[in-house]
């Protein structure tokens, strides 16, 4: 296992009743969790059985979005929750998170106010056809409640020939569009991880492990086995059980069963279709697929990103994109855009993960909450500690969620809030270029102090922030110009880096999650081993675990993600530049 210096430190002086507060699960809730607890002086150890936001995290439709359509079910409160906490992300992690002009295809004036309003009242079926009135009227509520810190225009709805124009494969059936602005995050496992790392550097005391194992509970004492084989033991003052869709099996084993959980499955797929990405012009289309589920599509590195599936499921460590949802995919793809080709050999990778929904009786999936709760287990005979489980919930208002969560732990701890994560930058969007001069000037100053060209500079301040300068500035056996075989816009060098600083135990956490390289399709067999053996060398891998770690990447990729290593590369995507945000 690698850690750095000063975590190996941390664990050694560990005693078992240093620690306050166990979280398990480094999903977005539980990191977040981590992140807010530790800077307000809490000592917290967070475990997970993998790795950092690689779980439901890792699954997401990479979107950062205020719920356009729980204002449909009636939940206000989730809409303005989680527009505030959209506008809040896209300050905090810029490095990140970006603004998405969002299209919405419009096929009536006047269809589905009557179901809307029934599903208003708490009818279990949804709306279909959803016209212009209802749309209008939906975007008016949706600029009103993303009021708060906003940091992007308002809604527009323009007339079909206009549409046709910003949208020039939509199908001619559409009488409307409206045109509204959400945010994507392209690196959403990464931010877990600069979520945990920022709580390590805001509590010398916390502690983070990933791949540890429960072994034993005893009499109030947790001990988890890491991936070398030592047992970490603590007893806890309070246990958060953020494990998303694993809640229910981890309660069991802590002596406070449950039945909390209800998930859904989410599936996408990503497409290697440059042509449709050049029309998309930087937007998503938000769209009724033609059963009347929701579906969307958009530029997501350079690939078409489209999802997504809702299918009630419930084991979440074996699943995948299987062949009906690819079929739905393309089909609603080529419904919503006739005039472009859509078939299995553009895709470049898929991916599929459980949604941690309260278990619920909706008879349609897309309708059960997405708000959070907190419940809470009290301590019994045998268990001295009480569980704070974490159901539902969504990427976008993590930070929302762990704050409401820090409050009541601070509350049990009897300790109060020292400072407040509202306007906190996170990870690489520490102090981040806040205008196009900053970030000339950045690009510049970084350039001349690494020796890189601004171009690169520029790209390293994309992928991660400002923690790019580290990275460049840092002592390696590798240059910026030793590039990875089949992705030469990553270098050997960062690789390294990655490896040793960012906790990482096997090769899969370096290019499914440090970095975007399986996801954009930049792979390959060659690519792969460069980086076995650099991080091999660091992490002292002998030759079999170096051939076993490979292996294990490519089992993955073929058997979860739909993708074959070999010796070609999805297309490099054209530089577009962003849409304007004002």
């Amino acid at each position: 296992m690698n850690m750095t210096p000063d975590l190996q430190q941390r664990f050694s002086n560990l005693g078992e009743n240093d620690i306050d507060v166990l979280i398990i699960g480094a999903g977005i809730n539980g990191a977040g969790l981590f992140r807010d607890l530790s800077l307000q002086g809490v000592n917290c150890l967070i475990v997970d059985k993998a790795d950092f936001g690689s779980g439901t995290s890792a699954a997401p439709s990479r979107l950062i979005h205020g719920g356009l359509k729980y204002l449909e079910t009636g939940e206000f409160g989730l809409v303005a929750q989680s527009t505030l906490e959209r506008n809040l992300l896209l300050k905090n992690a810029p490095h990140c998170v970006e603004p998405l002009p969002t299209f919405i295809p419009v096929f009536s004036w006047t269809r589905g106010i009557w179901a809307a309003i029934r599903t208003l009242l708490g009818s279990k079926t949804a709306p279909r056809s959803r016209g212009a009135v209802l749309i209008k009227i939906g975007l008016r509520l949706y600029d009103f409640f993303g009021s708060r810190d906003q940091v992007m225009p308002r809604h527009r709805l323009i007339l079909k020939k206009q549409a046709r124009r910003e949208m020039p494969h939509i199908t001619p059936a559409i009488v409307a569009g409206g045109i509204y602005y959400d945010a994507k995050i392209s690196r959403p496992e990464r931010l877990v991880y600069e979520l945990v790392r920022d709580g390590l550097d805001a509590n010398a005391t916390s502690l983070a492990t990933n791949f540890a194992t429960l072994a034993a509970v005893s009499e109030g004492r947790l001990t988890f086995r890491q991936p070398d084989g030592r047992d970490v033991t603590v007893a806890p003052k309070l246990v958060v059980n953020a494990a998303g869709p694993w809640i229910d099996q981890v309660n069991t084993l802590l002596g406070a069963p449950s039945r909390l959980i209800g998930g859904t499955k989410g599936s996408h797929i990503l497409l290697d279709h440059p042509e449709l990405v050049r029309s998309l012009n930087g937007h998503m289309i938000y769209f009724e697929a033609d059963d009347g589920r929701i579906c969307l599509v958009y530029d997501y590195l350079g690939l078409a990103l489209v999802g997504s599936t809702d299918i009630p499921a419930g084991d979440p460590d074996n699943v995948s994109c299987e062949e009906p949802e690819t079929e739905y995919f393309l089909e609603s793809m080529r419904s919503l855009l006739p005039t472009l080709r859509f078939d299995r050999d553009q895709i470049v990778y898929s991916y599929s993960g459980i949604r941690p929904l309260p278990a619920s009786d909706a008879t349609a999936p897309g309708l059960i909450s997405r708000d959070h709760s907190a419940p809470v287990k009290e301590p019994e005979n045998g268990r001295p500690f009480p569980v704070i489980s974490l159901v539902g919930g969504k990427w976008t208002t993590f930070r929302g969620f762990a704050e409401e969560v820090a409050d009541t732990v601070l509350s049990r701890l009897q300790r109060s809030r020292s400072q407040s994560t509202r306007y906190l930058a996170i990870g690489g969007g520490k102090a981040f270029p806040a205008d196009a001069q900053q970030r000339s000037a950045w690009i510049k100053d970084t350039a001349s102090r690494s020796g890189v060209a601004a171009e690169r500079a520029d790209e390293l301040l994309r992928r991660y922030g400002t923690t790019a300068a580290t990275l460049l500035s840092s002592a390696s056996g590798y240059t910026d110009e030793h590039r990875l075989t089949g992705a030469p816009r990553y270098s050997l060098r960062e690789i390294d880096w990655i490896v040793r600083n960012e906790i990482v135990v096997h090769l899969s956490d370096i290019v499914m999650r440090r970095t975007t390289l399986a996801i954009e399709g930049r792979l390959t067999l060659a690519g792969l081993r460069e980086i076995a053996g650099v991080a091999g060398a660091t992490l002292d891998w002998d030759g079999e675990r170096t051939a076993s770690e490979i292996q294990d990447v490519v089992s993955q990729l073929s058997r979860f993600h739909g993708q074959a290593l070999t010796g070609k590369v999805a297309a490099e995507p054209e530089k577009t530049p962003r849409p304007a945000s004002g």
